[in-house]
């Protein structure tokens, strides 16, 4: 299969370079129109970040941890590995600059809205669904002992 058969058959007859025959989407003449197209995607959006508020207010399940359960959770306390601040801005911002550089070089808000929103989407229903199993299980952490015992002494 040659790559101009692939091309046709993700991007239509023209391909992206038949500029002529394809309209290129501004984000002034088409970006208010984009929005109101996908209403419903941004207000489930907005849904997502109330229920990630709500999970992370909400006091997660006291599990109760006995002695016999204490040799799993010794392990050492240590430094985060990855920085809080670094978390955001690898996962959300970063590839936000990306899509914007790549609207920039095509001007296709089409293509900017939908990979901006879709990035949105991976990242909350992740938050959500990682956030509700937590607080479902309460299950202490690997270095809960020394966090509750700083001297060692039970």
């Amino acid at each position: 299969m040659s790559s101009q058969t692939l091309r046709n058959m993700f991007q239509g007859p023209q391909g992206r370079d038949g500029e002529a025959e394809l309209e290129i989407f501004y984000m002034r003449s088409h970006g208010r129109k984009v929005a109101r197209i996908h209403m419903h995607d941004w207000l489930i959006l907005i849904l997502l970040v109330i229920i990630e508020i709500g999970l992370n207010i909400i006091h997660p399940f006291y599990r109760f941890v006995g002695k016999d359960m204490m040799t799993d959770l010794k392990y050492p306390m240590k430094d985060n590995t990855v920085p809080l601040w670094a978390v955001p801005v690898y996962a959300v911002l970063l590839p936000i600059f990306i899509f914007l550089f790549i609207y920039f070089k095509r001007r296709d808000i089409y293509d900017m809205h939908h990979a901006i929103l879709g990035l949105l989407f991976s990242v909350l229903i992740t938050g959500v669904l990682t956030d509700a199993i937590k607080d479902a299980t309460g299950r202490p952490r690997p270095d809960f002992f020394w966090r509750c015992f700083p001297d060692g002494i039970d």
